[in-house]
């Protein structure tokens, strides 16, 4: 089992930045894909859409809406996952969840999520 534990979402302005964190425990090292998927308003856990991820050798992947605005990070000392976000706009609204994958088994896990709100 893998526990993933967000903090860091919260009310900014338009413009804006946001730090998100992604604290992962347990089975970590089974893990081999992490990133963060975000839930806009009114959709369904089945909308999530992937804002970033970052395998385990470092390569990243983005949203095309977030290329240029965020950056992925990893400390795996710290087994924690990071989201930069700059230049944030009202569309960037929602729930962030983590996610861990693991692309050998197919299990993948999530955690609670954080609101992210940006005013316009």
């Amino acid at each position: 089992q893998v526990q993933l534990v967000e903090s860091g979402g919260g009310l900014v302005q338009a413009g804006g930045s946001l730090r998100l964190s992604c604290a992962g425990s347990g089975s970590i090292s089974s893990i081999n894909v992490m990133g963060w998927y975000r839930q806009a308003p009114g959709n369904q856990r089945e909308q999530r859409e992937l804002v970033a991820r970052i395998i385990r050798g470092g390569s990243t992947e983005y949203a095309g809406s977030v290329k240029g605005r965020f950056t992925i990070s990893r400390d795996n000392a710290k087994n924690t996952v990071y989201l930069q976000m700059n230049s944030l706009n009202a569309e960037d609204t929602g729930v962030y969840y983590c996610n861990a994958f693991n692309s050998y088994s197919g299990r993948t896990y999530w955690g609670q999520g954080t609101q992210v709100t940006v005013s316009s």
